[in-house]
């Protein structure tokens, strides 16, 4: 049985492989993406069907989540959201390979998620090795039928090789037109064949050891854990979470001061601008709210042998850090606000402040679920929650937004920046092409000289792989408007020779 699913395995990964060659070679990414997710998912759908193997129940909607995330990049046109998406699709896959293992995502905890995804990177790594060295049974492979005729051919085509090339080479020399006619047969670039062989070679192995690992690897069933090991008790868990709360309510103080004070009070104390203020600290509040994640599980972790009312006194502490904790997450937030106001917002700072409001619903959650003795439903929450601010910022439209936002902003500390804009991918044309009338000449020039540049129409032959709706829409609004756009910045005469 295993030999029979190892040897489809191997042939779905030769196909993949040879699909991921075709496809995923062409740049930018697009609807080959979205091709080779559904091709995997489809290879991994068939297994199941054709093994009768029964998935945990959340295997259907990470199938699901990898096509869509697959299916964005047809969509969206912006760098740092694809990388985003590669991230997720990473986890999708890892989840989804326990999933197809029988295991259940909801009640495991923060340490089970990490090692399905460890366990699935060197599994897909090295799963295709095992696959053809341990799992395939190759003397069980049938010796009569099928295979004794391939076996023939294949001796037949080895004993006249050498024939063929002595013959070959006399015809050759003794015709000059055969000559050239077997010289076109068998041009081979081998530079070419090898990138081919390579690709080919990488993405079977990873597809092939990803489904070995899904449908032939036993998952490890997760630990119990010991009874006092990691356990601290309430003493020294408390004491660090007392101190913490008096750094952070330290903090808190001093921020509801400046807020109340105003920018006066802050140019007074610190000799910076409110938003040169705003502009050095939210990263690093950003950085500080992340900490408090590990640091919460990991005090969680320690007491949970207590007794209940140490555990009220653990839960109390915890709860007012989160507490203190959302009024510096709120300063961080703010910051941000008055630091857009003043300089503009960007990919960095957008993807920022998704991922503060992402730390805000999972420390909720992490309040509504561990702090209630629910601590087995925090990590699938958490899980979720990350998929849905993605998804939103789908929505969003990030680099549309961001044009959007900084051409409607009260550009005191800093104009529209156009080349900034323009360095931007696709989504950020339709904005750009709406506030045309209202730049300046120059800044007109530029903006025109760069859509018509870098978004004129596809050339003939355009690679259908990389198709992308937001690429394919920025050129037809550029072409639609080519005329205006041209006109706007004549073409300047060109300076007469120097003589001297």
């Amino acid at each position: 049985m295993k030999t029979k699913i190892g040897l489809e395995i191997l042939a779905a990964g030769l196909v993949l492989g040879i699909l991921g060659d075709l496809l995923l070679r062409a740049q930018p990414w697009g609807l080959n993406v979205t091709l080779c997710a559904l091709a995997l998912t489809g290879a991994a759908t068939w297994l199941v069907r054709r093994h009768n193997v029964t998935p945990g129940p959340d295997a259907l909607w990470l199938a699901l989540t990898v096509v869509l995330l697959g299916a964005a990049f047809m969509r969206r046109d912006a760098a740092g959201l694809e990388q985003f998406d590669v991230i997720a699709m990473v986890i999708a896959l890892a989840l989804g390979a326990a999933s197809l293992q029988g295991a259940s995502l909801a009640g495991q905890r923060p340490f089970d998620y990490v090692r399905d995804g460890v366990t699935a990177a060197f599994g897909t790594i090295g799963g295709g090795l095992m696959l053809v060295g341990k799992d395939i049974d190759w003397h069980e492979l049938p010796q009569e039928g099928r295979m004794r005729r391939l076996r023939t051919v294949g001796l037949g085509v080895l004993l006249a090789a050498p024939l063929l090339v002595v013959f070959g080479a006399l015809f050759s020399s003794a015709d000059s037109v055969f000559a050239n006619v077997l010289q076109n047969m068998f041009a081979v670039d081998l530079d070419s064949v090898g990138q081919h062989t390579a690709m080919i070679g990488v993405w079977g192995a990873l597809t092939a050891g990803y489904l070995r690992w899904s449908f032939i690897a036993q998952r490890a069933a997760p630990a119990a854990e010991a009874s006092t090991a990691g356990a601290l008790g309430i003493g020294p868990v408390g004491t660090a979470l007392g101190l913490l709360n008096l750094m952070f309510l330290l903090f808190v103080v001093v921020q509801l001061r400046y807020f109340f004070g105003g920018a006066s009070i802050i140019e007074e104390t610190t000799g910076l601008t409110y938003a040169e203020y705003a502009r050095q600290g939210f990263f690093q509040l950003t950085a500080a709210s992340a900490l408090v994640l590990p640091v919460m599980m990991g005090a969680d972790h320690m007491v949970r042998h207590e007794t209940a009312a140490n555990l009220t006194t653990f839960r109390r502490l915890a709860g007012l850090l989160l507490v203190l904790l959302a009024v510096v997450m709120a300063s961080a937030l703010q910051r941000m606000r008055l630091y857009v106001g003043a300089f503009g917002l960007s990919e960095d700072r957008l993807y920022a402040t998704g991922f503060m409001v992402l730390l805000l619903g999972v420390f909720a959650w992490f309040g509504w679920t561990v702090l209630r003795g629910l601590r087995e439903k925090f990590a699938f929450g958490a899980l979720i929650q990350g998929f849905a601010v993605l998804a939103g910022l789908h929505v969003l439209n990030p680099d549309g937004f961001i044009v959007r936002t900084n051409l409607h902003r009260n550009a005191v500390e800093r104009p529209f920046d156009v080349e900034y804009a323009l360095g931007l991918g696709a989504d950020a044309v339709p904005p750009l092409l709406d506030a045309f009338a209202s730049f300046d000449a120059a800044s007109q020039c530029t903006v025109a000289t760069k859509l018509l540049k870098q978004w004129s129409p596809s050339p003939t032959g355009a690679d259908w792989r990389t198709w992308n709706w937001s690429r394919a829409r920025a050129r037809s609004l550029v072409r639609n408007q080519a005329d205006a756009l041209r006109a706007s910045c004549p073409a300047q005469p060109k300076e007469p020779p120097n003589d001297h």
